[in-house]
């Protein structure tokens, strides 16, 4: 994706991307450093974070990486220092790693999984706001973005941790939302719908991936809800 220089809408911000190593993630984070924005790449995948930067720099972008995991939620209170003292501030939070931990019955999942599941997609969420809330409301245009499934508004069977997990972090959102009303912080949820994704794979393995649309496909959202000028808050967007 390459914007045009003139008009690049995130000129000058600072951005923390969570699963940055691959899909919707590493989408974003090069959309955004396309558009201006230093981009911090926040994922558990060494490899992959190279990657996404190694493309975000061969297109004349700037990032950090920071390689974390996510599950480790006790640590990311050091994020919020580690960032002021390096960057001194941070405009746009996009919490979008997410774990699905496979299909199983309520009744006989793994107590291990299905825990892990809760600190990946909604207590590291938790924990980022908790350390990244100075920083964002310190902003002129703060923006925190978290990525969300349809599977949290259904009663499918087997989906049960996946989805609890989800409309969990809605609920939480929301909260942090009106929390926020107030101030120029906006905060937001963002389905990205169907993309084609490594998740998305080990959801539907029998599906194919071809004739799903990319994780490119959903950025455009993602660059107007981070954008200064976006005024919505307390929202659910669907990335189409």
């Amino acid at each position: 994706m390459k914007a045009d220089q003139g008009h690049r809408r995130l000129q000058g911000r600072t951005a923390l991307i969570t699963g940055a190593s691959r899909g919707i993630g590493a989408a974003v984070a090069k959309a955004y450093a396309a558009e201006g924005a230093h981009v911090i790449l926040l994922a558990r995948t060494q490899g992959g974070l190279e990657e996404t930067d190694d493309a975000i720099r061969a297109a004349g972008g700037s990032a950090t990486l920071m390689p974390f995991d996510l599950s480790e939620t006790k640590k990311l209170d050091a994020i919020g220092p580690a960032i002021t003292e390096r960057f001194k501030r941070l405009d746009i939070l996009v919490g979008n790693a997410a774990m699905f931990g496979g299909l199983s019955p309520v009744a006989q999942s793994d107590p291990k999984i299905f825990e892990e599941i809760f600190r990946v997609n909604f207590f590291a969420n938790y924990r980022l706001i908790r350390a990244l809330d100075p920083l964002l409301r310190a902003s002129d245009a703060g923006r925190a973005i978290f990525v969300t499934s349809g599977a949290a508004h259904l009663a499918e069977p087997y989906w049960g941790a996946y989805a609890a997990s989800k409309a969990a972090l809605e609920r939480m959102v929301y909260a942090y939302a009106a929390e926020t009303a107030y101030s120029p912080l906006k905060v937001n949820i963002l389905d990205p719908g169907i993309v084609r994704t490594n998740m998305r794979r080990e959801a539907f393995p029998g599906e194919d991936p071809s004739k799903l649309p990319a994780p490119e496909s959903v950025v455009e959202r993602f660059i107007e809800l981070a954008a200064p000028g976006y005024a919505g808050t307390g929202k659910i967007v669907m990335a189409a």
